[in-house]
């Protein structure tokens, strides 16, 4: 957790470590990518390249074990910024009105603080638990869960 925590805390600290993790997720997005799928660092960077891009045509954006969430620490640090209504924070939607954002976390996964991101980024944002069992953060277990495969199904189809 420290690790996978030092490294998004780089990312937002850092402008040209950002700028290049960012570009290099904009180049593989092109006009016929229709699913991204992102693990942790992974969905931080993804969300602010898609946010980057508007128009794309990515249909579905399936985060997996994300910190997007946790307050302070990296939902007020993205970009663009979150956007602050009635003193509730709200980050910005990654795409148009057609993306299908699933969001799946595992209660044991403490990099994912904050398990339903509907709270920070709205009501369309599909939350979804698993359970991973004793590798609550690992990659392979969610990307072999069959909520994973429905959520990358929906921008397939």
């Amino acid at each position: 957790m420290v690790s996978d925590l030092k490294q998004v805390h780089s990312y937002l600290r850092d402008a040209d470590v950002r700028e290049r993790a960012r570009s290099r997720v904009l180049e593989a997005v092109d006009a016929d990518t229709r699913v991204v799928v992102a693990h942790p660092l992974g969905s931080v960077i993804a969300h602010e390249a898609l946010c980057a891009r508007p128009g794309h045509g990515v249909r579905a954006f399936v985060t997996l074990g994300s910190p997007l969430g946790i307050p302070n620490l990296i939902l007020h640090r993205l970009r663009p910024e979150p956007l602050a209504r009635d003193g509730v924070v709200q980050g910005v939607w990654p795409g148009g009105p057609d993306l299908t954002w699933t969001n799946i976390a595992d209660d044991g996964d403490v990099v994912a603080l904050v398990k339903d991101l509907r709270p920070a980024f709205g009501s369309a944002v599909r939350s979804a638990k698993v359970h991973n069992g004793s590798h609550a953060h690992d990659a392979t277990a969610y990307l072999t869960d069959v909520l994973c495969g429905n959520a990358v199904a929906v921008g397939l189809t």
